[in-house]
């Protein structure tokens, strides 16, 4: 079975710039990360976490991620711009 993820442009651009700081790949971070989280897999809060961030990110960014543009068109202020996520390198 082959997994793949998708993440949206405000998910992937800080991944991409970690990379690009630790000179890996993408794929690298990924797999770092989900090496990690598989190393704690077993423990209850963790678990947890995975479930509520299963859900949370139907609706939300998560916070490492960049924030994404807004239009504010219905408030008549010019569009935002993305920006660096507050974790995010």
């Amino acid at each position: 079975m082959n997994i793949k993820l998708h993440l949206d442009e405000a998910e992937s651009a800080p991944v991409v710039r970690l990379a690009e700081a630790l000179q890996v790949n993408p794929e690298d971070v990924l797999y770092a990360a989900l090496n990690r989280l598989m190393l704690h897999a077993r423990e209850t809060d963790v678990q947890h976490e995975i479930v509520q961030t299963r859900l949370a990110r139907k609706n939300n960014l998560p916070l490492w991620a960049d924030t994404a543009g807004s239009v504010h068109a219905y408030e008549g202020m010019p569009p935002c711009e993305p920006e660096k996520g507050k974790y995010s390198i």
